[in-house]
């Protein structure tokens, strides 16, 4: 399916986000591995490596919008997985009314390095929207590059409701962002020692034989972002 096709069928999605640890992921896992199957693109270790970078404006408005909850909120960010620099994402998320939606394209790698050096392309109506969205505010609101984010992913998919478990370990940050494209980079934990992220997602409903089995004690829900916890460790590093 091209891009933008998808793009037209994506719709808002509920987004839930809890904190766990490593034995409450051993839990879960045990609980779903024989419900849900695991996403096709995992590899042979059934993970993949996510790396982002996100950007933000001038003002940090990404950032304290998310830390007051502002409503509706957007973000972008660019994407590539297992440090591969041969499949390169741009993606718009929005949240609004507790709900999300991911929009996207795909880079050039020149497109990226110039986005990474915080400069913005020349203008171009052949572009996808999204592109053309960052790219106006690259020059209106200086919205530039601020952060990388990297985790490990285990995803497991269910048809039923769309719905999509993951659960995010490893959780770093680095503020080179001229690494972003290297196979590896440098990088510093964010969460503290044995906590990791659970997202659950799906479209109108979740199957009640997932939710069942995702129900556990001290689980602890959580409306910040990768994005803002990675910023609030960079900033709070540099006081």
């Amino acid at each position: 399916m091209r891009e933008t096709e998808r793009n037209q069928r994506m719709e808002y999605r509920h987004e839930l986000k809890y904190v766990v640890t490593a034995p409450q992921i051993a839990v879960l896992e045990s609980r779903i591995r024989g419900l849900i199957s695991l996403d096709s693109h995992v590899g042979e270790e059934k993970k993949y490596q996510i790396r982002s970078l996100y950007f933000d404006d001038y003002y940090n408005s990404c950032y304290l919008e998310n830390e007051i909850g502002t409503d509706p909120r957007e973000k972008f960010r660019i994407r590539i997985y297992n440090g591969d620099a041969g499949r390169i994402s741009l993606e718009l998320k929005r949240k609004e009314h507790g709900m999300t939606q991911k929009k996207s394209c795909l880079l050039r790698e020149e497109q990226c390095r110039e986005l990474m050096a915080g400069r913005p392309l020349p203008v171009d109506n052949s572009y996808d929207p999204v592109l053309q969205k960052m790219n106006l505010l690259m020059r209106t609101r200086l919205l530039r590059p601020k952060v990388i984010v990297e985790y490990e992913r285990v995803p497991y998919v269910d048809s039923l409701g769309n719905t999509r478990i993951t659960l995010d370990q490893n959780i770093a940050s680095s503020d080179v962002i001229d690494d972003f494209l290297k196979p590896w980079i440098r990088r510093r934990p964010i969460m503290p020692a044995g906590q990791h992220i659970l997202e659950v997602k799906y479209d109108e409903f979740l199957p009640d034989y997932i939710y069942q089995n995702l129900q556990l004690t001290n689980l602890r829900q959580t409306a910040f972002s990768k994005y803002y916890l990675c910023r609030r460790y960079m900033l709070s590093s540099k006081n």
